[in-house]
């Protein structure tokens, strides 16, 4: 294992690169757009507020494009699981699938994560994050990471980055198509799509399910930890002439998890132990609405949009219902654009407008500090400007101003350029800011004698900057890429544990946060038959000196493809590390973390498909083929090795 694990490392910093700019991008703008423009270059629909995609090979920003193509190659399942491919990324899950799941960029935190879903905001307003655990693959998908600080686009939440899950529409891919499969664990998953695209009509209908009788997560237990989780989604388009679309995008997802608890006593105090009857229920209805109308033969384009997101989340116990909250957001954004042609320089100027309400109302039946609703309202105000000079140099500045009637009203920017040279490489940079706002349980969470929120905190506020170099290769069959960033966090939110009674409690912290490091990456196709893509980060987060919890020093991966001549078959090899990293651990009745070392794991994964006809396909997949010991959290068991296979038909 050490070996693979060397041979992984080595290849990743001997092979150099970065944001992934052969594979990019980030979110909100228009869920419908095409993944490629008329010239076939891939774009992105979210470095932008304009509401039309970017090519990738003109944004200045750290991004990396997962295609629909490369999750079916990986066979990805579960959504999180493809998001430890990307530069920057570091994922960990309490437990078992279905567990709540934690994505980190650049050593951000969780809740600096901006999460969309077809352009739809679909953090929980409680917990101030959106949980991937809850997040399971469709049958066709796509996925954006954007890198940095993007709160002026985006206003609160996006100090690290935005990620944006994305189905495919109907003309991107026509067609029926179903999937059943099964394995390890009494693992049962299927999928099912529709779609189609007539003149003016554009539609796509999805759902997957993911069963799973699960593993034993305490370290010594023998209670099986396993889940259900159910996501669907519509999407429709309707496009009556050249100068107006109205979107609409439908979702509900709903995941029925096992969960163990610390031990409360005893020599086994604060280690997840077999807590039977445990359990949580996530529940999330999504949608949105948008319309557009463009002008001026196209030159200047107007979009209305208004989204909504309904998280519910209850946690049961032996007794029943043990805790539980509900939180919605309610957003309407206007955003208007326009291009200037002046032949050699091409700007676009673009304003938008946000209106969001977020409320939160508690159901956790007594033991809270308060039973009744929050809320919270914002105003946003974005303006933009992105030009292109030919084909070399690109530009981009924007800048927003929040009002709020809860907390402080900052103003964010972000200053980003790139310049291509006539070789293939392209120096870009940029230097942004952002702020994160509290959550719902920071301020007003209660919890008799362990936790009590803080109505005083203020949001945390983030600076930081960028450099990078991307380098195509062979006339664009391979790019490689690198880029060195620093991040600096102030007022930064935590947990103290003041004596005498060690009662948790939220506070900002007075020194800061500091993340430097360098993400690299190469993807590359140098013959039909082959595909590879490597990705390699490695990261110092420091609070105050002190190493930042579940922020591995290094990670890398490596995905290869192989195919055959006529593409009936295709085999995958992926390899994941993970380095050695630290958690916090609450094993002192005192209720004081205690810090504790992670040691570093490596996963092996081999999938492979092959086409019987047309219309049908075999495919299968061996997890953790090593058979890796490892713990993402801290006591929290995971699975071993894991076999699946199953059928797909599409017509």
């Amino acid at each position: 294992m050490k070996t693979i694990v060397s041979l992984l490392a080595s290849a990743a910093i001997g092979l150099a690169a970065a944001p992934a700019a052969a594979r990019p991008a980030a979110v909100q703008g228009d869920p419908t757009l095409p993944t490629r423009d008329a010239a076939g270059n891939e774009i992105v629909v979210t470095a932008s507020r304009s509401g039309e995609g970017t090519p990738v090979a003109d944004l200045p920003a750290s991004v990396t494009l997962l295609d629909a193509d490369a999750l079916q190659e990986r066979q990805i399942r579960i959504v999180s699981d493809v998001l430890r491919d990307v530069p920057g990324l570091a994922v960990s899950r309490t437990g078992g699938i279905g567990g709540m799941t934690q994505v980190r960029i650049r050593g951000s935190e969780s809740n600096h994560v901006l999460v969309l879903i077809d352009g739809i905001e679909v953090s929980d307003p409680f917990q101030g994050e959106y949980d991937f655990g809850t997040l399971i693959a469709d049958e066709a998908a796509r996925i954006e990471v954007l890198r940095g600080q993007q709160s002026s686009l985006y206003g609160s939440d996006a100090i690290g980055g935005v990620i944006q899950y994305i189905t495919l529409t109907g003309r991107e891919r026509p067609g029926v198509s179903l999937r059943a499969e099964g394995g390890s664990f009494g693992t049962a998953a299927g999928g099912a799509r529709i779609a189609g695209a007539g003149d003016t009509v554009d539609y796509a209908v999805s759902g997957s399910v993911y069963h799973t009788g699960g593993t034993p997560t305490a370290r010594d237990g023998n209670r099986d930890i396993g889940s259900t989780s159910v996501g669907t989604t519509a999407k429709a388009t309707w496009t009556p002439s050249s100068t107006f679309k109205l979107t609409g995008v439908g979702r509900y997802s709903y995941t029925d998890a096992d969960n163990n608890d610390p031990a409360t006593s005893g020599p086994l105090f604060g280690f997840t132990v077999d807590s039977p009857g445990v359990h949580s229920r996530v529940q999330g209805f999504y949608g949105l609405a948008r319309a557009e109308l463009a002008l001026a033969d196209g030159r200047w384009t107007n979009a209305l949009t208004g989204q909504f997101a309904d998280t519910n989340r209850k946690g049961y116990g032996a007794a029943g219902l043990a805790n539980g909250n509900s939180g919605r957001r309610y957003k309407g954004s206007f955003e208007t654009s326009y291009r200037i042609d002046t032949g050699a320089l091409v700007s676009r100027i673009t304003g938008a407008v946000d209106y969001e309400r977020e409320s939160f109302r508690n159901l956790t039946p007594g033991g809270f500090a308060f039973t009744g609703r929050r809320a919270t309202e914002n105003w946003g105000f974005v303006g933009q400007y992105e030009g292109n000079v030919g084909d070399a140099l690109s530009l981009g500045a924007s800048v927003r101003h929040d009002r709020n009637d809860r907390f402080a009203d900052p103003t964010t920017f972000r200053l980003q350029a790139g310049y291509r040279l006539p070789f293939g490489l392209r120096a870009r940079g940029a230097y942004g800011t952002g702020v994160k706002n509290p959550g719902y349980f920071e301020l007003f969470g209660f919890a008799d004698g362990r936790y009590i929120g803080n109505p005083d905190l203020r949001p945390e506020k983030s600076k930081g900057w960028e450099a990078g170099l991307d380098q195509e290769i062979a006339g664009g069959r391979a790019t490689v890429g690198a880029t060195y960033f620093e991040s600096r966090l102030e007022d930064e939110i935590f947990t103290t544990f003041p004596a005498p009674d060690f009662l948790a409690s939220p506070s900002n912290r007075t020194t800061r946060s500091r993340q430097h490091g360098v993400e690299a990456f190469v993807s590359a196709r140098p013959i039909d038959q082959l595909r590879f893509d490597l990705a390699y980060t490695y990261l110092k987060a420091r609070e105050d000196g002190t190493v930042e919890v579940r922020r591995p020093k290094h990670v890398a991966s490596l995905n290869t493809t192989v195919f055959s001549r006529d593409k009936r078959f295709a085999g995958t090899l992926t390899l994941r590390y993970n380095g050695r990293q630290d958690d916090v651990a609450f094993i002192d009745p005192s209720f004081v973390p205690v810090r504790v070392s992670l040691r570093e794991y490596a996963l092996v994964n081999l999938n492979a498909e092959y086409r019987l006809t047309d219309r049908f396909s075999l495919f299968g997949r061996v997890e953790n083929l090593l058979a890796e010991r490892y713990e993402e959290v801290f006591s929290f068991a995971t699975p071993g090795r894991a076999a699946y296979g199953g059928v797909r038909a599409s017509f």
